[in-house]
């Protein structure tokens, strides 16, 4: 039963932790000058808009997963139009950051609560961490804190989580878009050629990408939970 109750946690901070990524990337469109996805109502908050558009991999396959696993897995998407990406190819890199970057943010404001959580005596650093268990609550583990630190621990690992997936340079992972930034401008018509006209590029990446994620996400991991604590001396390896 705790193993379902905590993957419906998780569901709830994946729904609205990947609203706020794929807002994001809506809202930086916009500014760059595509409205696709503002027409689309993808520049929101409120879950409804992303869910209409990928109401399986918003709802369905997570919930699937979490029942079979205890852990959501699933997908979302923000329309934006390709002549826009071709004609402002730093723009469209920008705007594949914007995700990720939206998902560092939260994992920024859920360790801002955590030191809070520490500096009024409600929190403190664990010996040992978990992957949502990043903080302690000093009154105990039936207490409501407890629950409260388990909820910020999951926002503070899920986005993390998200954020470095995303941010592998495979397609179509966010990272994929964003190495128009480091590419010389005679080699950017061909990149994003080569990405849109392949969709198979996809599944190698995502095969790939889960191949060797552990290998990004434990040393990220590791460095955000020292970051987090470090002003209160508590290390971790």
């Amino acid at each position: 039963m705790d193993d379902l109750v905590n993957g419906l946690v998780f569901y709830v901070v994946f729904l609205y932790s990947t609203t706020l990524h794929e807002a994001a990337h809506a809202w930086a469109a916009l500014r760059g000058g595509d409205p696709t996805a503002y027409l689309g109502g993808q520049v929101s908050l409120d879950p409804r808009s992303h869910i209409r558009r990928e109401p399986i991999g918003m709802v369905v396959l997570p919930l699937i997963s979490v029942l079979v696993s205890g852990w959501p897995l699933g997908f979302a998407s923000a329309p934006y139009d390709p002549r826009w990406a071709e004609r402002h190819p730093r723009r469209a890199a920008w705007m594949a950051l914007a995700g990720p970057g939206a998902n560092l943010l939260l994992v920024l404001c859920a360790g801002i609560l955590v030191n809070v959580g520490v500096l009024a005596g409600v929190f403190y650093p664990p010996e040992r961490v978990g992957f949502a268990d990043v903080t302690a609550a000093t009154a105990g583990v039936e207490s409501v804190w407890h629950s409260v630190g388990y909820l910020i621990g999951s926002v503070f690992a899920l986005n993390l989580l998200l954020a470095v997936f995303n941010l592998l340079p495979l397609p179509p992972l966010d990272g994929s878009g964003a190495l128009v930034l480091l590419l010389p401008d005679r080699l950017v018509p061909k990149y994003q050629r080569a990405l849109w006209s392949t969709p198979e590029l996809g599944l190698v990446g995502i095969f790939v990408a889960w191949q060797v994620f552990d290998f990004f996400f434990d040393p990220a991991f590791t460095i955000a939970l020292n970051a987090l604590y470090f002003a209160f001396g508590a290390s971790y390896s």
